[in-house]
Parts: structure tokens; sequence; C-alpha cells
């Protein structure tokens, strides 16, 4: 079993950061590899070469086929992130709109039904939240969250939604509180992908 972790924060000394790994380690033994998209200067701009190759008149970029090559390989797919404006940041959702594309991650059939291609890998997000679960039960925001990535993309492509585990209150000054909600959605997660059921939890906006 492989697992893939995609990460996007610019500080590699960031609380996601920081989760990113301990949540590596915390899934092992096993195969695991770790993707830092800042680290690595992923370009998340759907360009002209992009365009051409949803339409079908070009190739696929080669850091589009290399990121499709290693989610051919993975078995679970893990998104640990900031929460930015209710939503992942726009390096991670670039990554998304590079990487998802028609051919790949799903076809339109000539009569305009869609087949859903990933049926084979297992999608948890783990979002870093700045705001405490009770504001987003309040304004609805972990149910728009849910809406636009689990059934916008997850669902969309045909994958299997696993855990999604939120760290809300990330930038709270009690660094042993924020340790306990950090090492339970790790734990969430790891266990959802050993083969446990996945838990829901709750965040808000962050910079961590």
């Amino acid at each position: 079993m492989q697992t893939l972790i995609v990460t996007a924060h610019p500080d590699p000394d960031s609380l996601t950061a920081g989760i990113a790994r301990q949540l590596r380690d915390a899934v092992q033994p096993g195969e695991v590899e770790l993707v830092d998209l800042a680290a690595e200067g992923f370009d998340p701009r759907f360009g002209p070469a992009d365009r051409d190759a949803y339409r079908g008149t070009g190739a696929l970029p080669d850091d589009v086929v290399h990121e499709q090559q290693r989610l051919d390989r993975a078995e679970h797919l893990v998104l640990v992130f900031p929460v930015h404006w209710w939503s992942m940041p726009a390096l991670l959702k670039g990554w998304v709109d590079r990487v998802f594309v028609n051919g790949w991650a799903f076809d339109i059939d000539p009569d305009g039904g869609t087949r859903r291609n990933l049926g084979r890998l297992t999608v948890h997000l783990l979002p870093v939240a700045g705001d405490a679960a009770g504001t987003y039960e309040r304004h609805g925001y972990e149910q728009a969250i849910r809406t636009q990535i689990e059934h916008g993309i997850v669902d969309y492509c045909g994958a299997v939604r696993g855990a999604t585990a939120f760290v809300f209150e990330s930038e709270q000054g009690d660094d042993v509180a924020r340790r306990a909600l950090v090492d339970d959605a790790v734990d969430r997660v790891a266990r959802a992908v050993s083969g446990a059921v996945g838990v829901v939890g709750a965040e808000g906006q962050s910079t961590e």
C-alpha cells in the first residue's frame, strides 16, 4: 500500500509542514511519499499548454505527467493544507486544476456522459484552520469546504472519500492544547489509511 501526502505551504517550519511530516511517520511502515509543492516549485498556473491538452490539441506538460504518475502509484492521497478563505491555498488548488484533468481523472463520453477514473484512490483531507469549530458550525464553513472538495473533486473523479480531520484553532497560544488537536487529527487519518473508518472535525482560515 502506498500513500501520497501532498502539502502546500511556503514555510517549511510551519505547523502545516510539521503535521505532514508527523503524518508521514505515523503511517509507516509502508510506502509513503511526502510532496511539498512549494519546496518543489510546482507551477499552479493553468497555462496555454494545459488548455491545449484539455482540448485534445496538445500533449500534457511534463510536470503534470510526473504528478499523475505519482498518483498512479498510490492507493491513498492525503491533502494537508492551511485553510485560505474557506478553501485550499492557490498552490494546491492549481495542482488539482492541472493534474486532475480529463483523459486521466475522468473522461467525457461522446454522448455527454462522464466516466470517473479514480475509483482505486482514497482521498483524505487534513485542513489546518485558525477558527474554532463553533465558528464553522454557525456559518456553514465546514459544509462549504466539504461540498467543494469532497463532492466537487473527490466524488466527481470517482475516488473514495477517506477521513476528513480538521485541526482548528491552530493559531491559539496554548501549545499543549494545540498539540493534542494535531495528534488527534493525525491519528484519525493514519488509522483511516490503515483501514479504519474516517472521522470528521472542523476548521477555520490559518497561516500556520
